[in-house]
């Protein structure tokens, strides 16, 4: 027995020990982790997206609040103020039309008579639609002065232009051209909600216009 175990000692002790080197323990390290096992919990890759977008929104303002004269106090004073001025613009400009043409031309669509204007004009003032019948009686004016040659037909022409061209020849209804040219501006541009009063105004003016006669070409008013 004395001997048996002596034997096993020397047997144990003569076995050199195992070693591995550093790369082949790091890759087998990596190996390892990398086993779903260890990554149950992990956040996803939105969540992780998120996290450094956070954390490059904190470090901006970290740097803008170190810029400001107050701090972070100092700059959450601007932000408000900045926000506080644009709502002051947005109520008093509007907000933008998404039906606004990029050159502002009166007509956007197909040529239509002025009595087509006119029967659009008055079926959406039935309904309530006013702003979209401002749009329609106002065509129907300017085409027809275009019908009565009073205006030359032009692609493109504004409200504007339109009413400071017909003034020429209806000089008594230059002061009502251009307001109603400034009216459909800030219902189609400026997102300016018409009503009764607007649309009543502008189809006195297209009848008024009617049985109004032009002063002849080169005349002074």
């Amino acid at each position: 027995m004395r001997s048996t175990g002596g034997l096993l000692s020397q047997t144990a002790s003569d076995t050199p020990p195992v070693t591995i080197g550093r790369d082949a323990a790091r890759e087998a390290a990596r190996q390892e982790l990398s086993k779903p096992v260890y990554h149950q919990n992990d956040p996803g890759l939105v969540q992780r997206a998120l996290d450094r977008f956070w954390d490059w929104v904190g470090d901006l303002f970290d740097h803008a609040s170190g810029a400001t004269p107050g701090g972070a106090l100092g700059l959450v004073a601007i932000a408000v103020f900045a926000i506080l001025a644009i709502a002051a613009l947005w109520w008093r400009l509007g907000a933008p039309s998404r039906t606004a043409g990029p050159a502002g031309a009166l007509f956007d669509d197909g040529i239509r008579s002025a009595a087509d204007h006119r029967t659009a004009a008055d079926a959406l003032a039935s309904e309530g639609r006013w702003s979209e019948a401002v749009q329609e009686r106002m065509r129907a004016v300017v085409r027809s002065l275009e019908e009565r040659t009073l205006l030359d037909p032009r692609p493109g022409r504004t409200a504007d232009e339109a009413a400071a061209e017909a003034a020429v020849s209806l000089p008594s209804h230059a002061g009502a051209l251009r307001a109603a040219a400034r009216t459909f501006d800030d219902v189609t541009y400026g997102a300016r909600p018409a009503d009764a009063a607007m649309y009543a105004a502008l189809r006195d003016l297209d009848l008024a216009l009617t049985r109004t006669k032009p002063l002849p070409t080169g005349a002074t008013p």
